[in-house]
This record gives structure tokens, sequence and C-alpha cells, in this order.
């Protein structure tokens, strides 16, 4: 089991922000980065949106960074610990573009980069970006391909309803081989469906625990899946949000774990139900110092046991 750090103060999601985080300065956004880092944290996760349809910012937040920024500025402040686009909406990306700052951000960083992709949801962004929106699909398999071709073939080449050339030399490449984790979300079943044929791994969305097993039984049924080399990583949050899905509006309180045994518990059952990468966003806290303590505490009292297995077997 690996933990990843949903990177507070980053973005004002109402359901899980503390309110300090709303005044948080770039220096107090490092600190963080580095305090996981120390602390024996995995992975700092870095969500996205590009703008925030006004009638939705009071159930999902006005502020959200740009991702391959935000993941570019983290990883030059830290030295081993990864970074994962969770999640980028790739439609609305070119994707050549796309391709070229992934494998810049991955040599650069010495291969610690993961790319998180998802296909999107909110209409009104991809309106204000110029993008169909009842194209995201279509668009999001073309554009993992051509990212894929610019990654690992020494000819690059293409030729598909949205982007077409030939001749051209792509570098650097990618420093992880064939190319960084592609991790695809959602809950819907094409979803599964391109994470199983696409994908490295899979980002489930208001998928609870108790569901993950037949999830993840549909993604291993898929055609091809069973002959796919390398691993296939399945992050799960170490609680569900309670939201409704799209409208983003709380149903009620989301849980917070503190207690040890109970964080404990629940990330065994988490692996059991098959999770390879535990996603945490961090309790309520009163300031920056109580939640630099208690990414600490989490990394002494959690991650340090689960390392200790791993190690040991």
């Amino acid at each position: 089991m690996e933990f990843a750090l949903g990177t507070p103060g980053l973005l004002l999601y109402p359901p899980v922000m503390s309110p300090w985080e709303a005044s948080v300065t770039s220096c107090d956004v490092l600190s963080i980065a580095r305090k996981a880092e120390y602390s024996g944290w995995d992975w700092l996760t870095v969500s996205e949106h590009i703008v925030m349809p006004r009638e939705m910012a009071p159930v999902m937040g006005s502020r959200f960074p740009e991702a391959m920024v935000a993941a570019s500025v983290l990883a030059g402040a830290t030295s081993r610990i990864k970074l994962l686009t969770y999640v980028l909406v790739l439609p609305y990306r070119d994707p050549l573009m796309l391709a070229k700052q992934v494998s810049t951000l991955d040599s650069l960083s010495g291969g610690r980069f993961a790319l998180g992709l998802a296909v999107g949801h909110l209409a009104k962004e991809f309106e204000a970006l110029g993008v169909p929106f009842n194209e995201r699909g279509k668009r999001s398999d073309e554009y993992l391909a051509v990212m894929k071709e610019l990654w690992t073939s020494d000819d690059p080449h293409f030729e598909g309803r949205y982007v077409e050339f030939k001749d051209l030399v792509f570098e650097p490449k990618p420093l992880q081989k064939p190319h960084p984790p592609v991790l695809i979300g959602g809950n819907s079943r094409p979803a599964m469906r391109r994470a199983a044929r696409a994908g490295d791994g899979w980002l489930p969305w208001l998928v609870r625990r108790e569901q993950l097993p037949e999830c993840l039984d549909y993604i291993r049924a898929q055609p091809g899946f069973a002959e796919r080399a390398g691993n296939f990583e399945v992050l799960m949050p170490l609680l569900p949000l309670n939201v409704e899905d799209y409208s983003h509006r709380e149903l009620g309180e989301s849980r917070e774990l503190r207690d040890r045994s109970d964080i404990l518990d629940e990330v065994a059952l988490l692996a059991e139900a098959g999770t390879t990468i535990t996603h945490v966003v961090p309790p309520r806290t009163e300031s920056l110092a109580e939640l630099l303590d208690w990414l600490e505490w989490f990394g002494s009292e959690v991650i340090e046991p689960f390392a200790a297995h791993r190690g040991s077997v």
C-alpha cells in the first residue's frame, strides 16, 4: 500500500477544506509538500479546473490550480515524493502540448510523475474553452493514443479524427518507460473500460469500498486486460466523500478518521478490496502548524507500519 496526500491549500473544496486554507501562501503550500516528503508520504495529488461556472462555485469552490503547473512547482520543491494529477481534464488540452509537458516534467523530476486524467463533467467549462462537450469521450481516447505515440515512437506519426501529423521529432522522451503511468478517473462503465483498455490504473470517483471488488472484476474482465503488462494501480480515498455526483451537493458531513487504529483498520480493508494507493484528505485542522504536525503523525503512525510490512514481504 502507498499513500497519497490531497495537497491542502491548492483548492478550496467546501466538503473537505479547513478555513485557514483560504489564506495560504505559496510558501505554505511548499512547506506542506516538503513535510509530506519528510514524513514518508508516497504521493502528492493535484486537482484542477480551468474556470468554474458561477453557479457551481458555492458547492465546488472557486479556487483550483492548473494541474501541470502546480505539479511542476511541487516537483521542483521536493526530491523523492511522486506527483499525480487527480485529475486533469484531457479533452481541454492540445495533446501534443500536453505530451510535451508530461515528458518534460517526468524527465526533469527524475521519473516522479503520473498522469491522472478524466473526460470532465462541467459543460459550461467546456463551452468557455471552446471544446465540444459531447465529443469529450472520443477526443480523450484519441488524445491519449496521440500522446503514447509521441512518448514511445522514434518516428511518431498519427492520423485520426482530431489530430494528424507525420515527419516529426519529439524529445525529450519521458524518463519512465514506456511512459509515465496513466490513471483513468471516473465511476461510469465507459471510464472503467477506458482504464482497462488504455490505462495503467483507475481512479474511482464516489465508489465505496464495498463496491470496489465488483468494479475491479468488471475491469479485469475486459478484452485484453489479462494480457497487459505492468502494474494496475487503484487509488481509493481513505473515506468516500458524502456528496452527490455531478452536483457536488453535500448530503451530510463527510466522515473523518482521526484514531490510529480506525485508520489502520480501514486501510487494511481497502487493501483487501483491491486498493494499491490510499488517497488521504487530512481532517480539518485549526492552522497550518496543526496540519504539519498531523502529516508527521500520519507518517510515523500509519505509513511507517505499512512500509515496514512492504519491506518484509
